[in-house]
């Protein structure tokens, strides 16, 4: 696991998406919400991929004992919302190990359970019904895709009330620096707004409207 002390823990999934553009880099997850909003978390993923089961059955939550301190779960069931891959026993168990929270590419359930223990979930939906004997475990800690966007084990993840994005680790410190640029920026259109200035004129000043433009990552 990737050390994480040099997480910048505030920035938000829109500053952090708005780097990704401007470097020429995918990371948002489109289609995966907040289960409640007042979430928020950032950290390296665990990856976990799902698959239909077959005769020989499978299991679909064991792999939670591997899971370490401080990463954040993302699991690829390819989007399924029929049936679950996460629920209250699991909620309750990774809050007490410090897990910093699950994504969901699919469906979750006992959300007042997971409300209940102030543990953070995003997910494509929420269904009741089990995914037992329906899908099980196929991989953990490889890379998955889920909208286009290639994610590999340690790659950090950041999810507020606005969803979920991905930045791959070595990126991270660059994407983070103009991240916070950006906000500076836009914390400074607003004063020159609140100053008297348009905001035309506040977003000319700033050069707001260049900020997303792609720029060479490298």
């Amino acid at each position: 696991m990737s050390d994480t002390s040099n997480l910048a823990t505030d920035l938000s999934t829109a500053s952090v998406s708005d780097a990704l553009d401007s470097l020429g880099l995918p990371g948002s997850l489109h289609g995966i919400g907040a289960l409640r909003q007042g979430q928020r978390t950032v950290g390296p993923v665990f990856t976990v991929t799902y698959e239909p089961v077959d005769e020989t059955g499978g299991t679909v939550g064991d792999f939670l004992d591997d899971v370490p301190t401080g990463a954040v779960i993302l699991i690829d069931n390819a989007g399924r919302t029929d049936c679950t891959v996460w629920g209250g026993i699991m909620s309750q168990t990774a809050h007490e190990r410090g897990i910093a929270g699950t994504v969901i590419n699919g469906a979750c359930r006992d959300v007042a359970i997971a409300t209940a223990a102030g543990y953070p979930i995003w997910s494509a939906s929420r269904f009741m019904r089990t995914g037992k004997d329906r899908v099980r475990v196929a991989a953990v800690q490889t890379p998955v895709t889920i909208d286009g966007v290639l994610i590999r084990p340690d790659d950090i993840l950041v999810a507020d009330d606005d969803g979920a994005v991905v930045v791959p680790a070595a990126h991270w410190d660059q994407v983070a620096h103009v991240a916070r640029r950006i906000d500076r920026l836009e914390e400074a259109i607003v004063a020159a707004v609140r100053g008297g200035a348009t905001l035309a004129e506040a977003r000319a000043q700033h050069g707001y409207h260049l900020l997303q433009t792609r720029k060479d990552p490298s």
